[in-house]
């Protein structure tokens, strides 16, 4: 009996190590700074509205509080809030609390950690145009890294030649806009909605170049933003700067469905986790979209 249980034990731990998700063998999150959900039937974002009609999708998902960058980046990738991650400012470069626990790298436990340590040879990669981004996740559980300095085109063409080259297993990019044209302009008016066009573009690129590298059926592409905003700030309360867009398309992912379910940014860590069948940890608030799934 103890032989048959142990023989079990080893098939379930077989079993749990391979993707949760049938198919899926790559994950590519791409995050928009300063993208509010309310902007989408004013915008001409023909991309983004594709992935809607391909996959599952809601504008209501809810940045955690202070709805501003560092803050959410950090729950985002990090599968919990900044009561307990620590990062409670948008610039915030080391937790201002004390993060309640620490990976083998000194950070809160992330997406990345978790890949590295259960997915030894998993190929990983970060690439971002704000330098905030580059204190919150441990380099040297990455294979890739490059920032862009404020350069979204860049970020891009790095993401295109790295998707076609690499295929990596797990690939962040992070795109400055619109956050800089709703700071220095404002959110809701023409600029910004011209700009999230321009996003959108940008958005084609690292879509065609997934299936250039022959991903397209095996790589599931999950869009999302940190906060939205009112005027020229961000950091309150209003829907207009918590409320996000939350898109997902790729193999086992409902088409066309609008997800009904609660989404906060700390379920994107979640949800990667559950994608590529890691075990998460306890300190991890975040929950897998399921309802998105088939």
């Amino acid at each position: 009996m103890k032989k048959l249980i142990i023989a079990a034990s080893l098939l379930l731990g077989g079993f749990f190590a391979q993707a949760q998700v049938k198919g899926a063998k790559h994950v590519i999150l791409i995050g928009m700074d300063g993208f509010g959900a309310y902007c989408f039937p004013k915008v001409d974002n023909p991309h983004m509205k594709q992935m809607m009609k391909e996959g599952a999708w809601t504008l209501q998902a809810r940045s955690v509080l202070p709805s501003s960058s560092a803050v959410n980046w950090a729950s985002m990738v990090m599968g919990a809030g900044p009561e307990v991650h620590g990062y409670t400012e948008w610039n915030s470069k080391q937790p201002e609390l004390p993060s309640r626990e620490l990976d083998r790298y000194g950070l809160f436990p992330s997406i990345y950690t978790l890949l590295r340590e259960q997915k030894p040879k998993a190929e990983i990669g970060v690439i971002y145009s704000w330098d905030g981004i580059g204190y919150l996740f441990p380099k040297a559980a990455i294979n890739k890294e490059l920032a862009c300095h404020d350069n979204d085109s860049l970020a891009t063409a790095a993401a295109v030649e790295y998707i076609k080259t690499k295929k990596p297993d797990f690939l962040f990019v992070h795109l400055d806009e619109p956050d800089g044209v709703g700071h220095n302009i404002g959110h809701n008016i023409q600029p910004y909605f011209d700009q999230v066009h321009k996003n959108d573009v940008l958005l084609g690129k690292m879509l065609q170049a997934v299936k250039d590298a022959g991903m397209w059926d095996d790589t599931i592409i999950l869009l999302t933003a940190d906060h939205g905003g009112i005027k020229t700030g961000h950091g309150g309360k209003t829907m207009e700067e918590m409320q996000i867009p939350w898109i997902i398309r790729g193999p086992g992912i409902q088409q066309n469905k609008e997800i009904k379910s609660s989404v906060v940014t700390y379920d994107t860590a979640a949800t990667i986790a559950w994608i590529f069948g890691l075990k998460t940890p306890q300190v991890w608030t975040g929950r897998p979209v399921k309802e998105a799934f088939k």
